[in-house]
């Protein structure tokens, strides 16, 4: 198993560079930008690591079409490949913080702009799972370098011919996609080159794995190297309070407490009346990273302990070896890589995981 490494959003591209240069020493796969609404476009600031790196792999983690049209993302995902050489990459995705600060509604089948009466809502059919089919579509049809007279798809359309035959790259770029339910596993294993799961624990690697397969039998093409991936949340400090304040401010995050999986959440805590506890309290976990306090209240730290316990790798250096175990329960599941997510000071947090993960687990 891989390890590639998550940044954030506030990383900027000189920094990016800097931690790009000093991972392909450590010997990391790829480093993903995070993409957000406010923040520096998630393919261009990976310009001065694909000059300033020749090995390490680089892309965006994650992009959706509901922001960025199809032919468009295919334009920056081929600018970025041709200028690392055939390093690019890039995860898609059916939603998320970006299409919220649009004024899209994600709702049980996917994002619809907002309307004003159910007339209207019904011209706007809420289809996640094949709008990142059609972008994959796409995106794997633009890197061929032959010309499309047109795409018709369901989502989406483009109306004119379409040819990137200025990228000359040898290889890639890949495309990954950004599966976590059922039906989008499935879709992903059957289309793409890869797929980047979000927050799964050990525990829950083993029912993404049966979706994974199934789609992965349905391919038109055997996969040669599919690659599966996790996001990973790494809150591992030299001082452990530094570490548990991080992990609690951004504990919101975690998938199945930011979507309320009250299964996923029983998995960590001891009753359903704890599940239900922090349930009720969402919007104190959201307190917690919006006013940057990492205060929970109305919860007890017993139960934020378990949380954090549970989703995340936090701790200080005598944990690491607790980690490395996870570590290596995760690549029994089949995982081909874990993505591990730097926060606060990445710098540091890299030459961490240098120093103390990647010598023990290889």
């Amino acid at each position: 198993m891989d390890i590639d490494i998550i940044l954030e959003c506030d990383v900027n591209p000189q920094q990016a560079a800097e931690l790009a240069v000093q991972a392909e020493k450590l010997g990391i796969r790829a480093l993903w930008t995070s993409n957000y609404h406010q923040n520096y476009d998630c393919f261009m600031s990976l310009m001065p690591a694909a000059a300033a790196t020749s090995k390490i792999l680089l892309g965006p983690l994650a992009v959706s079409p509901w922001e960025l049209h199809p032919l468009k993302m295919a334009n920056s995902l081929l600018t970025l490949n041709e200028t690392s050489n055939g390093r690019g990459m890039a995860a898609i995705s059916g939603g998320g913080g970006v299409l919220g600060a649009l004024g899209w509604k994600i709702h049980k089948d996917g994002p619809v702009w907002p309307i004003k009466d159910e007339v209207t809502q019904a011209r706007y059919p809420e289809r996640r799972v094949r709008g990142v089919e059609e972008c994959i579509d796409v995106l794997k049809l633009a890197r061929t370098g032959k010309i499309a007279y047109s795409y018709d798809g369901d989502i989406f359309q483009i109306t004119r011919p379409f040819q990137h035959d200025w990228a000359k790259a040898e290889r890639g770029p890949l495309i990954y996609g950004c599966c976590s339910g059922p039906m989008m596993l499935r879709m992903g294993a059957r289309c793409a080159d890869g797929i980047q799961v979000s927050d799964f624990t050990v525990g829950m690697m083993p029912g993404a794995m049966k979706n994974i397969q199934k789609g992965l039998a349905k391919r038109a093409e055997p996969a040669e190297d599919f690659r599966i991936g996790n996001f990973w949340a790494w809150h591992m400090k030299a001082d452990k309070a530094v570490a548990m304040y991080e992990a609690q401010r951004e504990l919101i995050w975690r998938g199945a407490l930011v979507a309320k999986m009250a299964d996923e959440l029983r998995e960590h805590l001891d009753s359903d009346e704890e599940v239900q506890l922090a349930i009720d309290n969402w919007d104190n976990f959201f307190k917690a990273f919006w006013t940057r306090s990492g205060v929970i209240d109305n919860v007890p730290q017993e139960t934020v302990d378990k949380l954090i316990a549970g989703m995340s790798s936090t701790g200080d250096i005598n944990d690491i070896d607790r980690e490395i175990e996870r570590f290596r329960a995760f690549a029994d599941t089949g995982l081909t890589e874990l993505s591990i997510r730097l926060f606060d000071d990445p710098m540091d947090g890299l030459k961490l995981i240098g120093e103390h993960v990647l010598p023990k687990l290889y």
